[in-house]
């Protein structure tokens, strides 16, 4: 990964290496400010009785203080007359152990968060009606394909090669517009991996301004591909009637049906949970207050979304939002009864039902006994929660947002011509380990694990080779969706939702197999951008039974104050009680303290300047 170039490069860097440069090569200053002696002078005699007289009247180290003071202003001056100087492209902000971005809001431009640990990045972007721009049309060397084998236990390497991950041509239709401030950004290659950070790290990510962001914003919806017209089943009274589960809140709906849904038609039917009730949140096992419901079936833009069951994460607060958003965009947080009694009991709720940004929904009568399978409902189903809003974000209850919304998506969506974003895992890119490392990890029972991927391979489901391209991963890192909520991608998340309740509900199995079966059907694709871009704009927390279960930190040493000498008014000292001593420590006392301290005429106290 040496050699690889930074790609934008501006002042701020020149401005750091002449500060430091600065700074080195004066260090030595200060040894030339001590009295020189009389056979070092020139023999001037104003030389002779100005300087001494100085250094006799403030202290030979004040005066060195104050030059130092003065020279690290004037380079103070000098680098931030350089910043400013070539300030009118992007900026590169370099972050050492910082998760949080950086905005430059003075320069009115497009501004590139540096974070460490730079990951592959994809270029591969899907077309879904909107005007785009035609990719290059040059060749690269690709590496072989590699062939389909049997699951190894060890995770294997991506077939690609990163400049195949990093390349404009790995395939999508998707480009940044001609003149966008963001069209030359390009990775700096990482940073070598170190003891405190091995795994996963943030990596770069150029966001326009809030305000160039929302102007962004497409005036019409994008076009759903062969769908158009999406309803929904209904059934009071479902039966299960085949092997493969389901719920009484998603149906039964049996193998044929689900056949069927993925034959994509103008209109289509299909299962989406809620099949109880005339409306979703109302008597349908996942049932939403009346005045919460009327607030949510209001018109939005763009909502962000997440939710806490089973009191299983501690609610985080997003950071770095705009004024714009606060006023504009409604954060929703969708907890269960548990939760909410442990938010009152712990003072963090009150009769407002609200928590900082976010708007608390309490869902009753929740479908599911596992909390994380109720979690999927909100996470998958947003809009038949919301049936009228444009774009949704939605982050895992264990994450914190850092960036705008709007910034995310312009990024994610608008810029790539994409109606639904999600990021890749990290590290595995084949169903077949996940599944494998959900088995390891515990995630899920090893026999339902097995039996979903026995089903998906009676389907024709393989391990991930060359020939998916210009798909580049099987496995997403689910915790973050950004959508438009069109025709498609609500099939999309609908079908998806059926298989986590008909099978496990480890999501990130059953994603490749429905957007494969749909990307078969219509001319629709996903933007799976890489999990390092993720982590720029969203922190990760741990959840709340890890918390709990962490040690506490260590507590610094406590010494014990010493008794202080209590003088009687014959002028003898008290008596100390025994075990305890009435003499401070050495290691104790403070520098330059002067309590306790004797002072003689004629002494100086050399440690002041």
């Amino acid at each position: 990964m040496t050699g690889v170039p930074f790609g934008l490069r501006t002042g701020s860097y020149g401005s750091l290496q002449q500060l430091s440069n600065g700074a080195l090569q004066n260090q030595a200053a200060p040894v030339l400010l001590r009295k020189p002696s009389k056979l070092g002078l020139s023999g001037s005699r104003e030389k002779e009785k100005f300087l001494p007289f100085i250094c006799r009247y403030l202290g030979r180290k004040r005066v060195a203080m104050m030059l130092l003071v003065a020279l690290a202003l004037f380079v103070f001056v000098f680098g931030s007359f350089t910043v400013n100087k070539e300030g009118n492209g992007p900026i590169i902000v370099s972050h050492t152990e910082s998760m949080i971005p950086f905005t430059e809001k003075a320069s009115g431009h497009a501004v590139v968060r540096h974070f460490p640990g730079v990951e592959d990045r994809q270029k591969h972007r899907g077309s879904i009606g909107r005007k785009t721009v035609p990719r290059s049309g040059r060749s690269r060397a690709r590496t072989p394909p590699v062939p389909a084998h049997s699951l190894r236990q060890r995770a294997r390497p991506h077939p690609l090669s990163h400049s195949d991950l990093t390349s404009s041509n790995s395939g999508f239709t998707g480009a940044v517009p001609v003149g966008h401030q963001c069209k030359n950004f390009a990775f700096p290659p990482p940073p070598p991996a170190g003891a405190r950070r091995i795994g996963p790290r943030p990596c770069p990510v150029c966001y326009l301004p809030v305000e160039q962001a929302i102007a962004s914003m497409p005036s019409s919806p994008a076009i759903s591909p062969v769908l158009h017209k999406l309803t929904y089943v209904h059934d009071e009274n479902p039966v299960q009637s085949e092997q493969y589960g389901g719920s009484d809140f998603g149906g039964y709906p049996s193998l044929t049906e689900r056949d069927d849904s993925f034959d994509i038609k103008e209109s289509m039917r299909v299962h989406c949970g809620f099949v109880k009730g005339h409306k979703p949140g109302r008597q349908t096992g996942f049932d939403i207050d009346e005045a919460d419901l009327e607030e949510m079936e209001q018109y939005h833009d763009v909502i962000v979304a997440s939710a806490i069951f089973g009191n299983y994460d501690i609610i985080q607060q997003p950071r770095n939002i705009s004024k714009a958003a606060k006023n504009n965009i409604p954060f929703f947080m969708f907890i269960d009864e548990e939760t909410e009694a442990f938010m009152q009991n712990s003072s963090v709720l009150n009769n407002s039902m609200r928590v900082g940004l976010w708007k608390i929904i309490v869902v009753h009568n929740i479908p599911y006994a596992d909390a994380r399978r109720n979690g999927k409902v909100p996470k998958l189903l947003l809009h038949r929660i919301f049936p009228n809003i444009r774009y949704s974000i939605w982050v895992d209850g264990k994450l914190q947002l850092v960036v705008d919304p709007y910034q995310i998506l312009e990024r994610f969506l608008w810029r790539e011509n994409a109606s639904f974003a999600i990021s890749r895992h990290y590290r595995r890119f084949d169903v077949f380990e996940e599944a494998e490392a959900n088995k390891a990890a515990g995630k899920y029972d090893n026999v339902s694990i097995d039996s979903q991927i026995e089903f998906y391979k009676s389907e024709g489901l393989t391990p991930y080779s060359l020939a998916k391209l210009p798909i580049t991963s099987d496995v997403p890192e689910g915790c973050v969706i950004i959508r438009e909520h069109i025709p498609i991608t609500n099939l999309f998340t609908c079908l998806w939702f059926n298989e986590v309740d008909r099978f496990t509900a480890r999501d990130q199995l059953s994603f490749s197999t429905v957007r494969d079966k749909i990307m078969a059907k219509a001319n629709w694709s996903i933007n799976m951008f890489m999990d390092c871009e993720r982590r720029n704009f969203v922190i990760q927390a741990y959840h709340r039974d890890l918390l709990e279960h962490m040690p506490p930190p260590a507590s610094p040493a406590i010494r014990a104050q010493p008794a202080s000498t209590i003088i009687n008014t014959s002028g003898r000292r008290a008596p100390v009680k025994k075990g305890i001593s009435s003499k401070r420590p050495r290691s104790d006392r403070k520098p330059g303290s002067r309590r306790h301290r004797k002072v003689t005429a004629g002494t100086r106290d050399r440690s002041s300047f």
